[in-house]
């Protein structure tokens, strides 16, 4: 092969010129064609890699939406202070607009989240407070307390990520738009999990308008979660059980974000955490990708897509982040093992999980 041949097949064209910083850089990421499942499934699956966002996950797109649009209204002044309640990577996102756009930024989370993200939002000078994980009706909910917290401030605003729709709003704008452009309009299904709402909302409406209601927008939901049976019986049940291992995924309420377009999901499916952990591995050997659980639940879920609407068509989920910041558990034997997930790896894949 040629040196000009070799050097085509390494590079792939830019999408802008120099852009204005990190909230310039948020935003525009590939699509990547998923081959093996693709091949498996004979349709075109295709994952939209938010992990390339500089903060490193789909939730920049949220952040910089909800600051941008605090902005607009008159509600966030030079030299303010944003709180939110995140189980991470909001607050990662945050942590970095706020550093862009000179603010300070105080995270109340779970205390059941991973230690990587906690260090990662301390470094990002962000004031972390974990706080015990407890359902969103007791008043100490991370979420309430982060109201409270920014209540108690001058020239302060609580983000408000589940309720607030410019959550949505900046999906709307961006993610839908770029799959569509990047599909060429030919997009047959669309699918992901839903934590705050706001990414299968505003890119699904966006999809349905482009489409005449002909892109079918699914949900994905983990265990523990009241979404798949409330999509599934048409909203009259909210019935949940047992719990799972991904992160900022899953719901127990419908959120003012959901509530947007919930009425247009066309579907949903119930993934359990012993196909996702096994996804994890399976993409990790099989398309070279390293990806958090959240992100290969999307793609279970895609395939599963894929298998009902049947050969020959487009499906696009999202790559959330990358396995980095989970990497302490997902590659863990310990932790595998108390887990109960241990035999959900086949043993080809075993190897993987190097931590101990």
């Amino acid at each position: 092969m040629s040196a000009a041949l070799r050097a085509q097949k390494l590079s792939r064209s830019f999408t802008s010129r120099a852009v204005d910083g990190f909230t310039g850089a948020v935003g525009n990421t590939p699509l990547i064609h998923l081959k093996k499942l693709s091949e498996k499934t004979g349709c075109n699956i295709i994952g939209k890699a938010e992990f390339q966002n500089p903060g490193g996950s789909v939730k920049d797109r949220a952040a910089l939406g909800v600051v941008r649009d605090a902005e607009e209204r008159g509600l966030l002044k030079p030299g303010g202070t944003v709180v939110e309640g995140t189980a991470g990577n909001t607050g990662i996102g945050l942590a970095h607009v706020c550093r862009a756009r000179g603010y300070k930024c105080v995270i109340f989370m779970p205390n059941s989240q991973s230690q990587e993200k906690i260090d990662l939002l301390r470094m990002l000078g962000a004031e972390v407070y974990p706080v015990p994980a407890v359902a969103y009706e007791n008043p100490k909910n991370y979420n309430h307390q982060a109201r409270d917290f920014a209540k108690s401030l001058p020239n302060s605003i609580w983000t408000d990520q589940f309720d607030n729709t410019a959550n949505a709003n900046a999906h709307y704008l961006s993610t839908g738009p770029e799959i569509w452009e990047q599909t060429g309009g030919q997009v047959d299904g669309f699918i992901c999990a839903t934590g705050t709402g706001g990414t299968l909302a505003g890119t699904g409406r966006y999809l349905k308008e482009k489409s005449d209601g002909k892109t079918q927008v699914w949900l994905a939901d983990p265990p523990g979660s009241v979404l798949y049976s409330y999509i599934s019986s048409g909203g009259k049940l909210t019935e949940r059980s047992g719990g799972s291992i991904t992160e900022g995924i899953g719901q127990g309420r419908i959120t003012n974000n959901l509530g947007t377009f919930v009425k247009d999901v066309d579907g949903a499916f119930s993934i359990p955490d012993t196909e996702s952990i096994e996804m994890v591995y399976d993409l990790l050997d099989g398309e070279g990708l390293y990806l958090g659980a959240s992100s290969a639940l999307n793609v279970v879920a895609a395939v599963k897509l894929a298998q009902q609407l049947g050969p020959g068509k487009t499906i696009a989920t999202i790559l959330c982040d990358g396995a980095y910041r989970y990497q302490s558990r997902l590659f863990s034997k310990e932790w595998l093992k108390a887990k109960g997930l241990e035999d959900a790896i086949p043993l080809h894949l075993k190897k993987y999980a190097v931590l101990d």
